[in-house]
């Protein structure tokens, strides 16, 4: 893998220019989940990766480093 969930989801994220908090409310979470799933010390469920996919218009392979972004 070349890029973990963590560090993609950051990046998507911040090109966005949005702050951890704007995702949260698109998302329909909390900014601590964003912050969690950012640092790496949690991962989120599957129904949750599909929505964050879907949010930036990209599969779940690119989401979590299967595949290139």
């Amino acid at each position: 893998m070349k890029n973990s969930f963590s560090k993609i989801l950051k990046q998507l994220r911040l090109e966005k220019g949005m702050r951890q908090q704007d995702l949260a409310e698109k998302l329909d979470t909390t900014q601590r989940n964003i912050s969690y799933w950012e640092s790496g010390s949690v991962q989120p469920d599957i129904d949750m990766l599909w929505q964050i996919a879907d949010f930036f218009g990209i599969t779940v392979d690119v989401l979590i480093g299967r595949r290139d972004y």
